[in-house]
């Protein structure tokens, strides 16, 4: 959804060389193709009739290409293949015949070797280098810019795309980028500067063909942007795990080097479709494989073999404020969008191993961080209705938490199967410390669409009626201090392009929050026999034994304003800092002409501007301008960025420590999540907060709304 977006301009370059802007995708993804392989598209019969000419030229009939094209191993390593070599057109060792032989897979490996000889011998016995961006130069003329695409098309059930989305890469802030290529090949080059990797990580192209490269630096998984590489023609020992950070490869060529294997970090490439490694000692069994089942199927058998990887340093507790009183009430909250059984595909997934995606193991995990973080309050986004009944609810109940669950509003236009997998929000709690005093649903487009001003306005129907998110929250008593106090839970739509709907949806719930905290103020306090636990009932609340009994509950707290009762705002908001949802929470007001409201109506949200009455902080405030600042709560290949929230009203509470980042040398190694030791694309977000005394509180209006851009830890 957000990160850099580097466009190609209509006068992109390649070197200095003019290109076009917006390539058609097979000019993107085929590359040095030539009219053949274009063909392979539109006209199979005809390709495959060129394939087998290409072969036969192997045995000598090439005018094209003299033998010595061969010299580097084409003929040593691989008989050639002509349609005399097998009968039937069968390759002898094909496994059972099932797929495609493997003379059919590697025939297309041995094409693009040809393509890569023929680019070798320009630029060492032509000696013209840059062979690639000269091509490329010829290649784009004519090409007109792409027209972008607002909302791909996919599957929907009730105006939702079932396919959740992921984030893209779309950030307004950064400068445009018309260049994406760079040709280094044929310079003769033995080694390369750090700069390539630490200042065009926006690169989807780079040719280092025909040079003395001995090895590819580490450095080289810093190019996740990258579509294509091409080092052949080197002297190159060893392929870097490193560059299986490079998800978005779809070709990786390494003809003519000095490779005996292939790492199985390379398994997250999985858009990758050739893999070439003809011209190498390799490994027998690696080629093997490659040869019988290419390279689609030879990565997914690199993902799917490779080994569990050592865990990460576990993440760290961070003080934010210490010295708190003990007579002061602590409760800890927590946030976490768990990734829903029915989205976590191999499809969304493609670089993760099915067993890491496997809802039993996936669940184990998320169970072992809530036993081990064992807040108080836990607020799940993407929980499925049949996981909160079967699985959340009943695990849960063992520990002493007891849930409040919602599903997406489409589950009213389901029945069976289909209405147990819908995802919702829910919210848990510590039965032992906390009373249950209301839950309420928000359902965003009934409730838009309910409203007198917005009932005539078109982008209501338009835009926010076929989003089915939803939102809950409640209204809790401690049952020791008797302090109550507010939790949400919302999980906002994730289309970038919706970020009026985002704004729509914030100002909904916190307008709704704000009526019904009114009401919370009315509303009569507790019995204190009704608040008491014998030491059984506490026992069985907590999950476990207990041999004192339990303390003396206090009255329940009066609040004279809605303002006065503590508030947490948790949940997915999939809303990044520079968004008018943060703006909103955070200074209260979102004003009529703010950039994602104009030019749409909205009644009196696009009239009179958005806002609530709440001095609201991001919690993770407290960490920004340090080491600990964390730095993403969802990571994918294509995103890495805050989406998730844990506010809370400062004015009645305090922030004592917060859940740190992830170990960043792990991050290094590994392209996205979910993987083996995090079981969902997104990461929980806790914080411990204690509750301010009466007499501690400060007024709204002395809260400086502005200041979450301090460093300081207080």
């Amino acid at each position: 959804m957000y990160g850099p977006n580097h466009q190609q301009g209509h006068n992109s370059r390649l070197n200095g060389v003019p290109g076009g802007r917006g390539m058609a995708p097979q000019m993107m993804y085929n590359f040095v193709q030539q009219q053949g392989a274009h063909q392979h598209h539109t006209h199979p019969q005809q390709h495959h009739q060129s394939i087998q000419q290409d072969h036969a030229a192997h045995n000598g009939n090439s005018n094209t290409m003299n033998h010595s094209a061969f010299s580097s191993g084409l003929v040593s390593n691989v008989a050639p293949f002509t349609p005399n070599n097998h009968q039937n057109g069968n390759a002898p060792g094909s496994r059972g015949g099932q797929g495609q032989p493997y003379s059919e897979l590697w025939s297309e490996q041995l094409k693009a070797y040809k393509e890569s000889e023929r680019a070798h011998q320009t630029m060492t016995e032509q000696h013209q280098p840059h062979y690639f961006a000269r091509l490329r130069a010829s290649e784009n003329k004519g090409i007109g810019p792409a027209l972008p695409i607002a909302n791909a098309s996919g599957s929907t059930v009730d105006g939702e795309v079932e396919d959740r989305g992921r984030p893209v890469n779309v950030d307004k802030a950064l400068d445009r980028q018309d260049w994406l290529n760079l040709d280094f090949s044929g310079q003769g080059l033995k080694n390369l500067s750090t700069t390539l990797f630490d200042h065009y990580s926006f690169l989807t192209e780079l040719y280092l063909a025909t040079n003395n490269l001995t090895s590819l630096p580490e450095a080289i998984g810093k190019l996740r942007s990258l579509r294509y590489l091409n080092a052949s023609h080197n002297q190159i020992t060893h392929i870097p795990p490193e560059l299986g950070m490079c998800t978005p490869l779809r070709q990786l060529l390494l003809f003519d080097n000095l490779i005996t294997n292939v790492p199985h970090e390379l398994g997250a490439l999985h858009f990758l479709e050739m893999l070439g490694l003809h011209g190498n000692p390799l490994d027998a069994d690696v080629k093997q494989r490659l040869m019988e089942e290419g390279t689609k199927n030879y990565i997914t058998y690199l993902k799917e073999s490779a080994r569990v990887p050592e865990e990460p340093i576990p993440r760290s507790l961070i003080p934010i404020q210490e010295d708190v009183g003990t007579d002061k009430e602590h409760i800890r909250v927590m946030s976490w969008n768990t990734l829903c059984d029915k989205y976590a595909t191999s499809t969304q997934f493609g670089y993760t191993p099915a067993s890491a995606l496997d809802w039993e193991y996936r669940r184990a995990g998320i169970m072992a961080e809530i036993y081990h973080k064992n807040p108080d309050i836990l607020c799940l986004q993407e929980t499925a209705m049949d996981a909160f009944d079967t699985f959340f609810t009943p695990e849960l109940a063992k520990v002493g938490y007891r849930g409040v669950f919602y599903p997406k509003t489409r589950v009213k236009h389901l029945t069976g199967k289909d209405q147990q997998s819908v995802d919702g929000c829910s919210i848990f709690y510590k039965t032992e410390k906390y009373i249950l005093l209301d839950k309420q649903l928000v359902d965003f487009r009934q409730t838009a669409i309910n409203r007198p001003d917005m009932k005539a306005a078109d982008d209501v129907f338009n835009r926010v009626m076929p989003k089915d998110t939803i939102a809950v929250y409640c209204f809790f008593e401690s049952r020791y201090t008797g302090n109550r106090f507010i939790v949400v839970n919302a999980h906002l739509c994730w289309e970038s392009y919706l970020a009026d709907v985002k704004a729509v949806q914030t100002g909904i719930l916190m307008e709704l929050v704000t009526k019904q905290s009114e009401r919370y103020t009315r509303k009569p306090p507790i019995p204190i026999e009704e608040k008491r636990l014998t030491r059984s009932a506490a026992a069985e609340s907590a999950g476990e034994s207990i041999k004192e009994d339990p303390p003396e509950p206090m009255p329940s707290q009066e609040y004279r304003n809605n303002t006065d009762i503590p508030l947490f705002v948790c949940g997915d908001y999939n809303s990044m800092a520079d968004s008018s949802v943060y703006e909103l929470l955070e200074k209260g007001r979102v004003p009529p002409d703010h950039p994602d409201l104009v030019g749409y109506s909205y009644g009196n949200f696009t009239r009179d501007g958005i806002e609530h009455p709440f001095s609201l902080r991001n919690s993770y405030a407290h960490l920004f301008g340090t080491a600990d600042e964390l730095q993403f709560t969802n990571y994918t290949p294509t995103f890495s960025g805050v989406l998730d929230y844990i506010w809370y009203t400062s004015n009645t509470l305090d922030v004592v420590e917060l859940l740190g980042p992830p170990d960043p040398d792990y991050l290094k190694t590994v392209p996205g999540f979910p993987n083996y030791h995090f079981p969902s694309d997104h990461i929980q977000i806790m914080g411990e907060f204690v509750f301010k005394s009466r007499k501690d509180k400060k007024a709204i209006g002395d809260q400086d709304r502005s200041a979450t851009g301090s460093s300081s830890r207080n």
